[in-house]
Order: structure tokens, then C-alpha cells, then sequence
């Protein structure tokens, strides 16, 4: 397990570096930063198809306008390229903003994304982000203008997103691609972990901790598709603001899962109280700058991380299994957040967070395997205890030494007296190997084993029972009612009429099961503790072994002998 673990440690931070090379290369190449500079952009109102000319005077141009729905503005920006293009090269490039335009550069128009005489056009062709190949002939060494003439119809308070850098095209085609490749293989491992560990779920549906570190890793993989899918698909940019809500919403989830699964792994007073407060909390800061998309999704993330890291160090303060680990995949986070842009750290901020996840629900695995391992030794040793129970020496030895009393003196009996013996044997060889058996086959057992008592003991043991119903599954461990009947039969003398008396009242309801058996007799030592013998020993394990701690075993002496209480939770 620590190796596979390493293994996996190994490929994530192979992965997250990847993604950090991917990036940068794509962003802020060495040769972008160096093919050119950007001026201040100006704005004008209105509609000159002269003002595309190099030649036109924008010194009077503003830096902030406000527009109308539908209307037609232009856009100028100085550009100087200070390196030219390599011969066999040309330089491209990459647009992103709102609204339907045209792009001229140096007067020559290069690029058209929609109609700004038509932004609300019904097939949408404003795409939000475009690339182009800025003729060879434009792209000498020296001081250029960039024109944009625009409309916008939806989203008008986006009309000066204007972002743009130029490089070598087949660079930028290449970054494209390189991104999208890498994106769609890390985007595939977050899904493929959901969907194994939700087929794990699925296979085993008390493991709520695995189904919520599943929702938690496809959530991750929308964030991470929904947040690079203009990289390889064109959208209208009036699809933008809906895809903001998509990753608001993502984030908002993920930010409720991560601690919720901290805080079941890592169980603390309160948590439910607490959990209600952070989530109402969380609501509050979601909806407080719900416009402000990247400004609410970064102060989810960063209250999420805090409240994260409080349930964690509680883990480490109690010495809790695997909480450093986590701890140190926080405090990891925190740190690319410092040296990476929000952008592409948020991403790598919630992959070591969900390394530090799975790796602490590897360990949990790890633990129930060890447990099922030594539930299934259990089970071999209280198969051994219920066979040894049906053999033990001295019993053997006073039922033989009673059946040689009973064949002599009046053989008749003593017949009857080897078929009761024959029928709890045959039994007990039909249950050895059952975790549960009905109830009806349990009271068999009991019956049995009284019959060979009465001819034991010479005492009129009496069975009656009540409650059972044999349409309703009434289920319970072998010999559980059997080894209560023992001791009773141990522990307690017969009345005055040379008589004993036992009572099985099952009672079933919707969530529980409760058998109680009731002793009618005199208790031998009223000081004498039984909690602790070989009988209730095994009665308890056997509860374990089939209902985990769902279950309640009582018994305590009466006025008219004794009671056992078993209650199981359905």
C-alpha cells in the first residue's frame, strides 16, 4: 500500500508540473514577452471606417466609454513589434473579448468575428476568443496600430474586456493543441477516479466518505473542463457569463465536500453544528460578490482551505492516522497559490488537496482490509468455539455416563434420549458455517439440547416462546439463544416443583430486531459476574461479526430469575 501510494504521489506532481510547464509556455513564453509591446487602448462612439487608418488622430480618444445595447464603438491601440518575424515564420494572433467586430491592423482588416451591424444575430458567430496570422508584410519591426470596430448586445458591462498577445502563429497552434491534449488527460484521471471510486460505493453503501471523495473528483473534472473548454471549442462570448455561473456553482460544491469529508475522516465535537455554520457562511460569501466571479470563487476557496486546515490539525493535535499527510498536501497548496496565478494555481491548489484525500481514504481502505481480514479469522475461531462448545469433554462425559444410566435402567428412554442427543448434533453441524440462521432453526437447537438436559438432570426444563412469525425474517448468529440457554441452565436451580422455565419474546419493528430471553428459576450466586465468561464472550462476537456496533446486548437478574435483552439495528 505505501508503495502503490508513493506511486500515485509520484504521478499527480509529474501531473501538476505538467500542467504549470503547459501553461506557462502557452502564457508567457520567453518570445511573446519579446516579440512586442502594448500601448494604452482608446475608445470612440459612433461608426468611421476611417478610423481603421494608422493616420487618424486618437489623441482625443477616451480610455472608458459607456455604451448602448447594439452599439457600434472602435477601439485603437498602439502596438510596436520589436523583434520580426523569422523568415520562414509569421506571427499570429490571440483575441479575447465581447461582442461582435472586425480587426484591422495598420488600416487592413484581418480578422471578423460576427456582425456588429447585427450583434444579436441568431447563429452567434461572436466567438470570444479568435486567432489570426497578421499579414507578413504588417509585421516589420517597429510601431503598428491595432483597430477594432464593435458592438455588443449581450453583457455590456464586459465591453472593454480586451485582452490580446501576439507570437509566432505555428507557436500558438501548437499551444493550443499541447493545452488541449494535456487538459483532456488530466481532466480524464479525476474522471475515471470518480467513477471507480462510485462503483465502489455502489459495491459497498456504507462507505459514504468514498461516494463523497467521488462527487469531490467530478466536480474537479467539470471545474477543469468548464474552465479550459474555450480553449478547443469556439463559444459566443454570450455564453461566458453562463459558463462563470457553471464554475461559481462547481467551486461552491467542491468547497462544501472537502471539508465534509475531512470532518468524517477526521471526526471532531460539534461537526454538524459547525458544518451548518460553514455552509451558511459559504452561501453568504457566494451570493455577498456573486458577480464578481473570480473574486467569490477565490474567497470560497481560501475560507474553504482555513476550515480544511482546522479540521486537519485537530486530526494531528489527537494523533489520528494520516493527518499530516493531509496537512502537508495544505500547506502544499498554499504555497503554489504563491507563486502561480490564480488561474491555473487553483487548479493545482485542489489536485494536492485531493492527493492529500486520497491518500487519507487509501489508508481508511487499507484499515477495513485489515479489518475484514481479522473478521474473517474471527469467524474461523468462533466456528472452531461453537464446534468446541458441542464437544466439550465434560459434557460429553456426563451425557455418555447419563445415557449409560438410561439404556440400563429403562431402555426405551434411553433411545430418546440418543435422538435428542442426534438431533443437536445434526444442528449444530448445519450451522457451524452460517453467520446467521433463522430463528425458528436457532429455537430448535434450544429445544434439543433441553431435551437431552431433562434426561441429564432429571429436571422438567419447560420452552415456550413468543413473537415469532415465520413471514417475517427473523434472523439471529448461531447458537446465540443456545449459549444463553446454557448458562441459565448453569446458573440457576429449579423451583420447588422440580421445574424450570425459559421465555423467547421476539419483537420486530421497522428498525430493530429484540430477542429477549427470560429465565423462570433460582439464580445459584447472585454475586457471581458472568459478563465477563466464555458464553457472553462469544455471544458478543458472534453480534460484532454480523451487525458491526449496530447491535445492544444486556442481562441482568429478575425477581423471577434472569433476563437477556439483544437489540439489532436494521
Amino acid at each position: 500500500m505505501k508503495i502503490a501510494t508513493t506511486r500515485i504521489l509520484i504521478v499527480f506532481l509529474i501531473s501538476i508540473l505538467c500542467v504549470s510547464c503547459s501553461e506557462r509556455n502557452y502564457f508567457d513564453n520567453g518570445e511573446t514577452a519579446e516579440s512586442f509591446t502594448r500601448g494604452k487602448t482608446v475608445y470612440r462612439l459612433g461608426d468611421d471606417i476611417s478610423w481603421k487608418n494608422t493616420s487618424v488622430n486618437d489623441s482625443l480618444w477616451a480610455e472608458d466609454i459607456t455604451i448602448k445595447e447594439d452599439q457600434i464603438f472602435w477601439s485603437r491601440t498602439d502596438v510596436e513589434i520589436i523583434k520580426a518575424p523569422d523568415k520562414l515564420k509569421q506571427y499570429g494572433i490571440i483575441l479575447n473579448q465581447f461582442g461582435e467586430f472586425e480587426v484591422f491592423w495598420d488600416g487592413v482588416l484581418i480578422c471578423k468575428s460576427g456582425d456588429p451591424n447585427n450583434s444579436l444575430n441568431s447563429d452567434r458567430k461572436g466567438k470570444m476568443i479568435s486567432k489570426f496570422i497578421i499579414p507578413k508584410e504588417l509585421s516589420t519591426k517597429g510601431k503598428h496600430k491595432l483597430a477594432i470596430r464593435k458592438s455588443i448586445h449581450f453583457h455590456l458591462d464586459y465591453n472593454q474586456f480586451f485582452y490580446f498577445y501576439i507570437a509566432n502563429y505555428d507557436q500558438i497552434l501548437r499551444g493550443d493543441l499541447k493545452s488541449m491534449v494535456f487538459i483532456h488527460i488530466f481532466a480524464g484521471a479525476f474522471l475515471m477516479a470518480a467513477l471507480y471510486f462510485l462503483f465502489l460505493f455502489l459495491s459497498d453503501r456504507k462507505s459514504f466518505t468514498t461516494l463523497v471523495f467521488s462527487v469531490n473528483c467530478f466536480l474537479f473534472f467539470l471545474l477543469i473542463l468548464f474552465e479550459y473548454v474555450r480553449s478547443y471549442i469556439d463559444i459566443h462570448y454570450s455564453n461566458h457569463h453562463t459558463r462563470l455561473e457553471i464554475i461559481g456553482i462547481i467551486t461552491f460544491l467542491i468547497s462544501v465536500l472537502t471539508p465534509l469529508y475531512f470532518s468524517l475522516q477526521f471526526k471532531f465535537p460539534k461537526r454538524t453544528k459547525i458544518l451548518v455554520v460553514y455552509t451558511a457562511i459559504l452561501v453568504y460569501i457566494f451570493f455577498r460578490e456573486h458577480e464578481n466571479h473570480d473574486s467569490s470563487a477565490y474567497n470560497m476557496v481560501v475560507f474553504m482551505w482555513y476550515v480544511s486546515l482546522a479540521i486537519v490539525v485537530f486530526g494531528v493535535i489527537k494523533k489520528m492516522n494520516g493527518a499530516k499527510i493531509v496537512l502537508i498536501s495544505l500547506l502544499a497548496s498554499i504555497y503554489f497559490n504563491q507563486v502561480i496565478n490564480y488561474d491555473i494555481s487553483i487548479h493545482i491548489g485542489f489536485s494536492v488537496i485531493l492527493l492529500g484525500m486520497f491518500y487519507i481514504l487509501s489508508l481508511r481502505t487499507k484499515e477495513q482490509r485489515l479489518a475484514y481480514e481479522n473478521s474473517l479469522v474471527q469467524s474461523t475461531r468462533l466456528k472452531l468455539e461453537l464446534l468446541k462448545k458441542s464437544i466439550q469433554p465434560h459434557f460429553l462425559m456426563n451425557t455418555l455416563t447419563s445415557l449409560i444410566d438410561w439404556v440400563e435402567e429403562a431402555p426405551d428412554k434411553g433411545v430418546l434420549f440418543i435422538e435428542a442427543l442426534a438431533e443437536e448434533f445434526d444442528v449444530l453441524n448445519q450451522v457451524e458455517n452460517e453467520t446467521l440462521i433463522p430463528i425458528a432453526q436457532e429455537i430448535k437447537l434450544c429445544k434439543s439440547h433441553i431435551s437431552i438436559m431433562r434426561f441429564r438432570k432429571e429436571i422438567d426444563y419447560i420452552w415456550e416462546d413468543e413473537g415469532i412469525n415465520e413471514n417475517i425474517e427473523q434472523l439471529i448468529p448461531p447458537a446465540v439463544i443456545h449459549t444463553l440457554l446454557e448458562n441459565s441452565i448453569t446458573h440457576c436451580l429449579p423451583s420447588d416443583e422440580n421445574s424450570m422455565r425459559f421465555k423467547l419474546i421476539a419483537f420486530t419493528t421497522k428498525n430493530t430486531q429484540e430477542y429477549t430471553f427470560l429465565t423462570f428459576g433460582n439464580i445459584r450466586n447472585q454475586q457471581k459476574k458472568t459478563s465477563d465468561g466464555t458464553g457472553f464472550k462469544y455471544i458478543k462476537a458472534r453480534l460484532t461479526e454480523s451487525y458491526g456496533d449496530d447491535w445492544t446486548f444486556t442481562s441482568e437478574p429478575t425477581n423471577e430469575g434472569w433476563k437477556n435483552t439483544i437489540t439489532i439495528q436494521k
